[in-house]
């Protein structure tokens, strides 16, 4: 006997909402239905269909991933990491250069940021 899903468990299977599972299944992106509704007429998958099937979308999980996309994933960390660092000296520069008198568009192009933002980080 096959196992069967309901659409719930198939999205939650492949870690989405029913709403995106279905939307899958309807754009022939997912497996289709059994023929044969479950006892409370619910449409129901074939299990091992469901797992076997390769997931569409931009959010498809990375447990696959092999060891090169996982060192670049820590490269991107480390980078955002470094960015964050960065952006918090670029708002002490700006609260100095605000104690010296600077002016705003000046110290925005020097930090290479917009006015608004730079008077988003002082009004902070």
């Amino acid at each position: 006997m096959t196992e069967r899903w309901t659409s719930a468990e198939c999205a939650a299977a492949w870690g989405v909402k029913p709403a995106t599972w279905l939307g899958y299944v309807s754009r022939g992106q997912a497996p289709q239905p059994l023929s044969a509704p479950d006892a409370q007429g619910r449409r129901q998958w074939d299990a091992a269909a469901v797992r076997g099937y390769p997931r569409p979308g931009v959010g498809r999980s990375r447990t696959g991933a092999g060891p090169e996309a996982k060192a670049l994933l820590a490269q991107m960390r480390e980078v955002a990491e470094r960015m964050e660092e960065l952006r918090g000296r670029q708002r002490e520069l700006l609260s100095a250069g605000k104690g010296q008198g600077l002016e705003i568009s000046a110290m925005a192009k020097a930090l290479g940021i917009s006015r608004q933002t730079a008077y988003g980080w002082l009004a902070d």
